[in-house]
């Protein structure tokens, strides 16, 4: 897929929401025979469309009683029914009937389990049968029929639909099929061998919804109650147009079509894998501080609305820092966004992105792909590393807290040796150094100085940051020394930042690692007050 480029604007974007072209008595497309729903204690949504408002609908699930709804007309013309089961713990099958004078419907070999929706763009886009061991994984899957998977149609909308525009792939049983399937359409391959994960330590069913598009913003996920957040209202731009439909680069335009049909299921989490295309300022990177947590922010609340407080409101989300991208000391706006993704906090989760956890992919990269080497067929280690923070933060899954990426504590100056020791105090971790380079300091010609940022931004030329290597470490801090960089003209430290590069080092050999995991230290910034 291609990085976002600027397309011509040609009309304006309207929000709206209207109907979707829908049949007469059915279940949403999201629904359907071999799916996940999710498991007590929530309540599973299970809705549809019906030809008449006041239809009654009966609604019953196999040895577990039945639910009555009726069905109302919105404002928007379509006919919906909705029904909240009871409480339903882990496992199946079921059968799921819904009854209405139109006839009858029926879900069957449905499970209850945990459901997750992936989404973001190229990157969770990028099918199982392109990924490193591809073979292997793919014949794997007849091992994992209690993993679920359903993958959307990649389309765009200026309003909000009310049900997909399209359907990639129905709900299918994890199978060398169902997983290998077309390049670039099914199925993700960082969702299913995240969903794979997850089953293989929880021991029950996994719901996994693909729905991602390559070569997006995150503003196009976005609804326009997100983007208020970031964006004064004349500053969204107009519908943009690409052939004969919307162009997914327009703002909230795979919210309406993407994201916006999913919102009544009720579901555990989400995971995310988004960003590249963010990673410049005419796209986005200055503001992505915002739009990230923002979006993260709206999804959880219009979410948890939409299926009547079933979903939580502080629903747990994970997501991937960019992976590299070219080779060698490129200098671009991709250690900037991979800051901007964690909100600046440079960890998750934090006080601005509560409940979230990442995964650190910049020690991936893969120049040699055929796919381009934006596209790390490695997404082996990336589900592997987000599965470990998800079952820290969205399982509570206190035993793995040694597994965790480690992150800095804290910094004390030795201004006798110019010298730095950066702690890892998390005192569950231990530290393994793999080299000595990747830490840089920018040095500052006054001790008065304020606020270091003026004299060491991010973008700062190379000649602002220079290398400061590790002289010693030990289970829990490094020592950097910055003697040869600061000089009689810029005597003062100002800051430090740790493998601030568009593809910082070679396959897993960054400089500071969990040596019981292999989780890398996240990139960072830090600026010194004097």
């Amino acid at each position: 897929m291609t990085m976002f480029s600027l397309v011509i604007i040609i009309s304006l974007v309207s929000y709206q929401a209207t109907s979707a072209a829908v049949g007469a008595f059915r279940f949403a497309s999201s629904y359907g025979d071999h799916m996940v729903l999710q498991q007590a204690p929530k309540q599973a949504t299970v809705w549809g469309f019906a030809s008449a408002a006041g239809e009654t609908v009966t609604v019953q699930i196999s040895g577990k009683g039945s639910v009555t709804t009726t069905a109302t007309q919105g404002d928007n013309g379509t006919v919906v029914w909705y029904a909240q089961l009871p409480p339903v713990n882990a496992g199946g099958p079921y059968t799921i009937t819904a009854t209405s004078t139109e006839g009858k419907l029926t879900l069957s070999d449905v499970l209850f389990g945990d459901v997750w929706v992936c989404s973001g763009q190229s990157n969770m886009q990028f099918s199982l049968n392109m990924a490193f061991n591809s073979t292997y994984l793919i014949d794997d899957a007849d091992n994992y029929p209690n993993v679920r998977l359903f993958t959307s149609m990649l389309k765009a909308s200026i309003k909000p639909e009310v049900d997909f525009l399209g359907v990639l792939q129905d709900w299918a049983v994890a199978s060398r099929t169902s997983v290998g399937g077309n390049t670039w359409q099914y199925f993700s391959a960082l969702c299913y061998l995240y969903g794979k994960q997850l089953y293989s330590t929880l021991k029950y069913p996994i719901g996994l919804v693909a729905t991602s598009y390559g070569g997006t913003i995150d503003e196009a996920w976005s609804s326009p109650d997100a983007l208020d957040k970031c964006y004064s209202k004349n500053e969204i731009p107009a519908t943009i147009y690409k052939g004969d439909g919307v162009d997914p680069s327009t703002f909230s335009s795979l919210w309406n079509a993407m994201v916006y049909p999913l919102l009544n299921m009720t579901i555990y989490g989400t995971i995310w894998y988004q960003g590249e295309s963010n990673a410049d300022p005419q796209h986005g990177l200055d503001r992505y501080n915002c739009t990230f947590p923002a979006m993260i922010d709206d999804w959880r609340l219009k979410f948890s609305e939409s299926s009547g407080g079933q979903t939580s409101s502080m629903f747990p989300f994970g997501f991937v820092q960019i992976a590299p991208f070219r080779s060698g000391k490129v200098v671009s706006g991709w250690p900037s966004l991979r800051w901007h993704q964690t909100a600046d906090y440079g960890y998750a989760p934090n006080d601005k992105m509560k409940n979230t956890f990442m995964a650190v992919a910049m020690d991936l990269p893969d120049f040699t792909s055929q796919y381009g080497s934006i596209h790390p067929r490695d997404k082996l280690d990336v589900a592997d590393r987000l599965y470990r923070e998800a079952m820290i933060v969205a399982y509570n899954r206190t035993d793995m807290l040694n597994q965790r990426g480690p992150f800095p504590s804290g910094y004390t100056e030795m201004v006798d040796t110019k010298s730095v020791k950066i702690s890892f105090a998390n005192s569950q971790v231990t530290i393994e150094k793999r080299n000595d380079n990747g830490f840089e300091v920018c040095c500052v010609p006054r001790n008065d100085i304020s606020d270091t940022r003026d004299f060491c931004p991010f973008s700062s030329p190379s000649d602002r940051w220079r290398d400061a290597p590790i002289t010693a470490s030990d289970s829990t801090s490094v020592t950097i020394d910055y003697h040869n960089a600061c000089n009689s003209s810029n005597p003062y430290l100002g800051g430090i930042r740790y493998e601030w590069l568009e593809s910082p080092c070679d396959m897993k050999k960054c400089a500071v690692y969990n040596q019981l995991s292999g989780s890398p230290v996240p990139p960072f910034i830090h600026f010194v007050t004097l």
